[in-house]
């Protein structure tokens, strides 16, 4: 979050402005009531998503007050906790918090010297675990000094019920700044009123809400049901057809990846290691174009090519790897917080030692998968599984997440230098939660340098450098794959 001149010009600005204070749903999705509710029964399930900054200089504190105060005006759902509804009906509903203290959310520490990039780093870890204080807004956001040359770290951390991956960097593009000197005209507005909503109101605005969202599901229930008559009628076979495909599509969906976990990776627990990589974005289009892949088929490549080598390591032979990636279903249109994304599985081809191959195989798949009608399957099962009794979901949600030895997330992020409170963001490492999986890995394009964060579960992952190290030595081959062609 920063100052100075906002990424979009000012007309754009007042726009999303109506588009915040309209679009952002008071009411939790039934997917997020999920992810809140669920890691209270296992705290394995804990969703924080974490994003560092690394920093060219420690920005002027006192700007970077102003500009979290300034994003709280111009985002309110910074300001909003969530509240549970009387007796667990209905989902939480955000309202302001009225005893909102940004001196709780924002927080400032120097590291003792002599300190490095892995000192800060194990800090970001330590905010990551610690468990938001839920009678507040789910965010917190910390600035490291004491690193060398004067640099600095900011990390933000905030709720999977607030936002997805997309999300949080639509957020954060809107309040980086393009320039050091700050802008002291820039769009503002009045904070959002606070407001005192009660356990019985948060109810009612729920049932409110499942009321005013009746017309347009029967309309959509029954416009489904007139098509479907009419195409049967029209179209009999065709119709058949599309049934029968959508059912094979949701067993493939559902149905857990063909390849069991690996046994260096079997346990599960709460600890968590943070590791990250690097690599130019051009070097890495360059490697999957002369692969005939994309910068995410090379991406995965290189991760499912790091797993092999950390077995190869310790003697053990590896097998595929059974693996999660989120497919991003966030349109133009659709407001910053939320979550829009669809959740694939599949197995991947860690056995294929060519990289130029395991690129197209992976290629293959993700395709494959993304064509899936039965994409929304998740969605459409989530006012179900959300009736469920928490422990019981919580319980069915680890057994299916501790199937994944990894997930893979690629989120586009800021093509252009951008700064905070006056300093430059070198470097922006993401780290998307680990609930249940093995590994996490997300990738977010900055500046022209893909950074690349990756999330142990360090019960699964025993020797975290080593696996780290596997993991650059993949990439390495894979990028190597470019300067071979341009040789």
């Amino acid at each position: 979050m920063a100052d100075g001149d906002p990424l979009i010009p000012p007309s754009a600005v007042d726009v999303d402005l109506s588009a915040v204070a309209a679009g952002w749903d008071r009411t939790m999705s039934d997917f997020e009531t999920g992810m809140w509710r669920m890691e209270e029964a296992q705290p394995q399930l804990r969703t924080p998503i974490v994003a560092v900054d690394v920093l060219d200089r420690s920005p002027d504190w006192d700007r970077l007050v102003k500009a979290h105060e300034w994003a709280s005006h111009i985002v309110p759902r910074i300001r909003m906790r969530a509240v549970e509804p009387a007796f667990g009906l209905g989902n939480p509903v955000w309202s302001v918090d009225p005893e909102f203290d940004l001196d709780y959310h924002l927080r400032r520490v120097r590291l003792p010297e002599p300190a490095d990039f892995d000192h800060a780093l194990r800090m970001c870890r330590h905010l990551a675990t610690e468990p938001f204080d839920k009678a507040r807004p789910p965010w917190t956001a910390m600035l490291i000094e004491g690193l060398p040359d004067g640099r600095a770290v900011y990390v933000v951390k905030t709720h999977h019920s607030m936002t997805d991956g997309m999300g949080g960097i639509g957020l954060m593009t809107l309040l980086h700044s393009r320039r050091a000197e700050p802008t002291p005209d820039k769009p503002d507005r009045l904070p959002a009123p606070p407001e005192h909503l009660s356990t019985i109101t948060a109810m009612r605005q729920d049932v409110v809400s499942e009321i005013q969202k009746t017309p347009g599901r029967i309309g959509d229930l029954v416009g489904g049901a007139v098509r479907a008559a009419v195409a049967t009628v029209t179209n009999p076979v065709g119709a058949a057809t599309e049934v029968v495909g959508y059912a094979n599509s949701l067993r493939r969906i559902v149905t857990p990846p063909p390849a069991t976990g690996s046994p260096l990776l079997r346990n599960r627990g709460l600890g968590r290691w943070f590791g990250v990589l690097e690599v130019g974005l051009p070097e890495l289009k360059s490697a999957a174009h002369d692969a005939h892949g994309s910068v995410n088929d090379a991406y995965v490549a290189a991760l499912l090519g790091g797993f092999a080598r950390y077995h190869d390591k310790l003697g053990v032979q590896v097998g595929q790897v059974p693996m999660g990636m989120p497919v991003n279903m966030r349109r133009a249109s659709d407001p910053s917080g939320g979550n829009r994304f669809a959740a694939v599985r599949f197995a991947g081809p860690a056995t294929e030692a060519d990289p130029v191959k395991r690129i197209a195989q992976v290629r293959a798949i993700v395709l494959g998968l993304r064509e899936e009608p039965a994409l929304d399957a998740l969605d459409l099962a989530a006012p179900l599984l959300s009736r469920l009794p928490t422990s019981l979901l919580a319980n069915w949600y680890l057994s299916q997440s501790t199937g994944l030895d990894l997930q893979a997330s690629n989120v586009a992020g800021v093509p252009v230098p951008v700064y905070l409170a006056g300093a430059r963001i070198e470097r922006m490492f993401p780290f998307g939660p680990a609930p249940g999986c093995a590994v996490m890995a997300t990738l977010v394009s900055h500046a022209g340098t893909c950074c690349i964060g990756v999330n142990l579960d360090t019960a699964a992952v025993t020797k975290p450098a080593l696996f780290m190290d596997c993991l650059q030595e993949s990439l390495d081959e894979i990028v190597a794959l470019g300067r071979e062609e341009g040789a």
